[in-house]
């Protein structure tokens, strides 16, 4: 699974509902909410 970090909890969380997604550079990306606190968690994947 993926792990991102929360910016409203202040903690890195597993990413809920996740989705892969590409950015307009082409860069793959991962987007999903929080478990915690349902917050938008965005993480750029390295690839």
């Amino acid at each position: 699974m993926a792990e991102a970090y929360c910016l409203r909890c202040r903690a890195s969380r597993e990413v809920s509902n996740p989705r892969e997604v590409k950015l307009k550079n082409g860069r793959p990306a991962v987007e999903g909410t929080c478990p915690v606190c349902k917050t938008k968690l965005f993480r750029i994947v390295k690839g």
